[in-house]
């Protein structure tokens, strides 16, 4: 399911490889765009305002936040303890609640969806090598939780590099990211091209069918990358295989009812507010998308990433990736630590905000408007073209 053309394939696939890791700093001995090793600490201290109340720019906020990439390997190991113990808690629990209540052990199991989209999340610090210091640790966390958010680790990082080294570019979409046409691309396809397209975006199939293909079927195969390589091949059939095993032995040892009851419900809706999550994090009005020669991956990064504003508790649980512009600017800074970013710095803070009420309406957001430079709905590009 995607829109790419041939030639962002084609660059997805060839100049990506190097370059965009090298920008996103998904090899270890690059450095971020910054161009600010870890552990040196960058001026200014704070990042405030200079002097004539002029905000900084994206490549000075990048330098200074890398003064907050050192993880805290203290904190990295108690963030994953109080995550995974509860999950294979809980789990348990509804396990044995099947033979009692069918119903108390789905809501339970729903509930334990929480602390799997938490997973999820710090499966995808380690995919930025922002958990531990030690890049083979995280790797092998990674593909460890891999096996339980159904998504092969090492496939899952690539395309995720790709994203945040292409976010934004009109000339590069089509991978790791959410379709998303132009109004003027939107009114040159057919009708059935339009349909499809609605159909898509439509927030039932966008948020209901697209999550289940998404983990349950396409990340069996290394979509995307099917020709790069045989690392992508045993990432995808090592974790399936892994998977297949789990299942077995649920089925065996707990019987059907456990894998219907509890093992699917929290995975759906998991997946579920995974896409979500990722949907609000880079379609809402006021984004921002640049044809090639315009586009600056530091200016994608604070412009076209929301701060998603949550209440407590889903911060926790989503691991603050709400604060989104700050990850695109610095990729390796610990989830826990991107909180203590937003409170150092005001001006972050209220950058790109949207609360939980607001980012409803971003389910309405279907085009971009190249010459307004915002997200629109089918209606409100119908009402211009009228």
């Amino acid at each position: 399911m995607t829109f790419a053309t041939r030639q962002a394939d084609r660059q997805a696939a060839g100049r990506t490889d190097n370059q965009d890791m090298q920008r996103t700093g998904d090899i270890p001995s690059t450095p971020d765009p910054s161009g600010v090793q870890a552990g040196q600490v960058a001026a200014p201290a704070h990042g405030r305002v200079p002097e004539g109340g002029t905000a900084l720019r994206p490549s000075d906020w990048t330098r200074t936040l890398a003064a907050y990439r050192q993880p805290i390997p203290a904190r990295s190991v108690f963030e994953l303890t109080v995550t995974l113990v509860p999950f294979v808690a809980i789990w348990a629990v509804a396990w044995w609640l099947v033979s009692v209540s069918a119903a108390l052990a789905m809501a339970l199991a729903l509930a334990n969806a929480g602390f799997l989209v938490r997973l999820f999340m710090i499966q995808h610090d380690c995919g930025h090598g922002s958990l531990f210091r030690n890049r083979r640790l995280c790797d092998w966390i990674g593909r460890g939780l891999g096996v339980i958010t159904l998504t092969p680790y090492d496939v899952w990082r690539r395309t995720h590099a790709i994203h945040h080294a292409t976010t934004g570019n009109l000339d590069r979409r089509g991978v790791g990211d959410i379709p998303t046409l132009t109004v003027r691309e939107y009114r040159e396809k057919g009708w059935i091209g339009r349909a499809l397209y609605r159909l898509l975006r439509h927030p039932v199939f966008m948020f209901g069918v697209v999550p289940f293909y998404t983990f349950f079927l396409q990340n069996r195969l290394p979509v995307h990358l099917m020709r790069s390589g045989w690392r992508y091949w045993l990432s995808a059939m090592g974790t399936n295989a892994a998977i297949g095993l789990a299942l077995v032995v649920i089925v065996w040892l707990g019987g059907w009812d456990v894998l219907l009851f509890v093992f699917l419900p929290t995975m759906l809706l998991a997946a579920i507010a995974g896409m979500w999550f990722f949907y609000v994090q880079h379609q809402f009005e006021d984004t921002s998308w640049q044809h090639e020669e315009d586009w600056n991956v530091q200016e994608a990064a604070l412009q076209g990433s929301s701060h998603y504003a949550l209440p407590g508790i889903l911060r926790w649980i989503t691991g603050n990736i709400g604060v989104h512009h700050v990850h695109h600017l610095a990729s390796r800074i610990p989830f826990y630590r991107l909180g203590e970013v937003i409170r150092d710095h005001d001006l972050l803070a209220r950058s790109k905000r949207i609360t939980l009420w607001q980012s409803f309406h971003c389910a309405r957001l279907h085009l971009w408007d190249e010459q307004r430079g915002r997200l629109l709905s089918f209606a409100e590009a119908r009402a211009l073209a009228a």
